[in-house]
Parts: structure tokens; sequence; C-alpha cells
């Protein structure tokens, strides 16, 4: 199911960019939240190796547990402060980044570590009260205070829109993410601003078509998720378990 699943969401990217005559390339990240190992590693069997988490502590139990090709892996839920410890270490790109606050804990931790960590600006283009990313008010001042952390390299933005039955309804957020995407490329120096992540299951291909190059899709590669966490790790702790036998 997973390889046609794969299959499936590959050429509806390939659709919607040609829709637009797109001819540059888009990251698919294979969200794994709340999927045992043996999902993310069939996935990665199949050439997919960028996986999104939301949790750093489920993260880390699957990291443990891996066994397959090398991953790319990508931080994609809220950051709390006292997560950027282990998250540092854990993740290649933080696409959740949204207040100095959380610039400064980054910087202090990458700091320790002698990495460069590499985030995106999470931007809260529709405003929802519920959902984290900076207001469009306060994004210009965390993007140039973003620049002077030597130890914090922005890479772009992600934006997620609010989810609606429509998809086209997303279509208005997901532009001025995009413009405000390009406007940052004259803030950074050249090439330094390449990541747009935009888009999930119910509207990458708008997300696509506005401009995103990385879409985060995790139910139409997986199926529903297993929503209870702790039947979760029973399944993670019973697979390093079976491992161990």
């Amino acid at each position: 199911m997973i390889k046609e699943n794969v299959n499936a969401v590959q050429q509806r990217m390939a659709n919607a960019m040609a829709r637009v005559g797109r001819t540059d390339t888009a990251l698919l990240v294979a969200v794994t939240k709340n999927h045992p190992v043996s999902a993310l590693e069939e996935v990665a069997a199949l050439g997919c190796t960028h996986v999104g988490e939301n949790r750093v502590q489920e993260a880390k139990e699957k990291q443990l547990l891996y066994k397959g090709p090398q991953l790319t892996w990508h931080l994609i839920g809220h950051l709390q402060a006292n997560k950027v410890r282990q998250a540092v270490p854990m993740f290649d790109l933080i696409h959740s980044v949204d207040s100095i606050k959380l610039l400064d804990e980054i910087e202090k931790v990458a700091t320790k570590h002698d990495k460069v960590q590499d985030v995106l600006l999470q931007v809260n283009v529709a405003r929802e009260t519920s959902k984290s990313g900076m207001s469009v008010e306060d994004f210009p001042a965390i993007r140039d205070y973003a620049k002077t952390l030597p130890h914090v390299r922005v890479c772009g933005l992600m934006c997620i829109a609010p989810f609606f039955e429509d998809s086209e309804e997303a279509r208005p957020i997901f532009r001025l993410a995009h413009a405000l995407f390009e406007d940052m490329k004259d803030h950074f120096e050249p090439g330094q601003i390449k990541f747009l992540s935009m888009g999930m299951t119910h509207d990458f291909e708008v997300a696509l078509e506005e401009g995103a190059n990385i879409v985060r899709v995790g139910t139409a590669i997986f199926g529903e998720r297993v929503y209870n966490y702790r039947k979760l790790r029973r399944i993670l702790w019973l697979s390093a378990k079976n491992s161990i036998n």
C-alpha cells in the first residue's frame, strides 16, 4: 500500500506543478507522526528519505530503532524551548522557528554542538489563534534578528494553512506566504533562502501551484494515524524488544 501511495502522491505533485508550468523540483517529506518504525523503513526503502516528525520524543525513539538508508530528519511540529537541547543534534532542518526566544535557544545549543542549525521561519499567515507561528507583522524583525546568529542558518519559510473542505480556499494564504518567501531572498546571501514548506495531504497540490518546494504529506502515504500516543509508544517498545531478541 505504501509503495502505491507514494507513487500516487508523486504523480499528483508532478501534475500540480505541470499545471502552472513549473519545471523545477519539489521535495516530498513523508510525515511519520504516529506511525511505527516499520512504516518509516518501508517508505525509506522506496527512496523517500526525507521524513518529518512533530514530536521530539517520538523522533528520538524512532531514530534509536530505525534500520535502513540514511535519512534527512525534518522537525515540522511546534518546538518548545525546553526541547531544543534534544532537537538540535537530532534534526537536519527545523521548520517551526517562530520567535526570538526560540532562535536564542537554538543558537546556544548549536554552539555547544559546533553545528550550524538549518531552520525555516514559521509564519502564521492565516492568523489562526490556535496555531503556532509568528505574525506577519513580527516577521521582518525576527527575520533580521536571525541573520545575526552565527550558528543558525535561515533557509526559508514554513506556512500551515487552516483545514478547508475545499482546498482552493487555502490559495490566498499560500500566495501570501510565497510573496514573503520571495521577499526574504533580498535580505540574505544569494542562494541561502531556498525552501518554502507548505502543503499537507489535503492541500499540497494547491500549495505546489502557489510555489511550495517542500510538501509535508502523511495520511496520503501511510493512511490514518494511530492517534493514541500510549498505544504508539507500546508499538515502539515492542519493536525495540523484538529487535533485541
